[in-house]
């Protein structure tokens, strides 16, 4: 079993896309919702995320191939005096990579990029059937302190 140790984490490039959407097809949530198949749709929102100010895609990566991701987004508000929060989202980590540290460090890469980007909140949303992601987070210190809710368009 490889550490984490020897994972670089970088932003995404576009070359990355098959490799992030077959990370985001992965799990049975995933299989459920994700094309992979259909590269051009994840280009198509890769351009999208990169040409919007405050959006980072991220990778990491051991000897060349991308194994865990996240996507982190910095949003200026009103409440809370003004302050910025960070939102992470479609946080992934390969199977074979799981319980080596990798989440944890992806987690801990982010969330020190949103302090430095002066963000006084970071959060993140979960599925309720992502039982084992929620001791994840919980065990780094988030709180489910809120109730999130969705409205489907499509």
């Amino acid at each position: 079993m490889q550490p984490a140790d020897d994972i670089t984490i970088r932003p995404a490039a576009r070359d990355d896309v098959p490799a992030i959407a077959a990370l985001l097809a992965e799990d049975p949530l995933g299989r459920a919702r994700e094309d992979p198949g259909d590269l051009a749709v994840y280009l198509r929102a890769f351009d999208d995320v990169r040409a919007q100010p405050g959006n980072l895609l991220a990778v990491a990566e051991r000897a060349g191939a991308v194994v865990g991701c996240l996507q982190l987004t910095i949003i200026p508000g009103l409440s809370r005096c003004g302050v910025k929060r960070a939102l992470i989202e479609g946080v992934r980590v390969g199977a074979g990579e799981r319980g080596r540290g990798l989440g944890e460090r992806l987690l801990r890469h982010a969330i020190g990029l949103a302090r430095a980007e002066g963000c006084g909140l970071v959060q993140l949303t979960s599925d309720k059937s992502r039982r084992d992601a929620h001791r994840f987070y919980e065990r780094l210190g988030f709180v489910a302190s809120h109730v999130g809710l969705k409205l489907e368009l499509g």
